[in-house]
């Protein structure tokens, strides 16, 4: 079953409630999505830790109800 953008927004919004998020369907079909998630409590960590941050705010979606996500992390400039 296919998970809608709005899901993936909130779900990240919920577990980093800084964030800023876009999402992009990158095949239009509501399984491949591309995220940018921007958030200075990604400040001092390793890409893999945000990454993780990030997988943890999804609640185990990812593999599942989430079957592909490009993501990239950020922090905002002058965080």
């Amino acid at each position: 079953m296919a998970m809608e953008a709005a899901v993936i927004e909130k779900l990240i919004k919920e577990g980093i409630p800084d964030a800023t998020v876009e999402i992009a369907d990158l095949r239009g079909d509501g399984d491949h999505y591309a995220a940018l998630v921007t958030s200075a409590s990604f400040k001092g960590k390793s890409r893999v830790q945000q990454h993780q941050m990030v997988y943890a705010a999804l609640q185990g979606r990812m593999g599942g109800e989430l079957h592909a996500l490009a993501l990239t992390t950020a922090v905002p400039e002058g965080a």
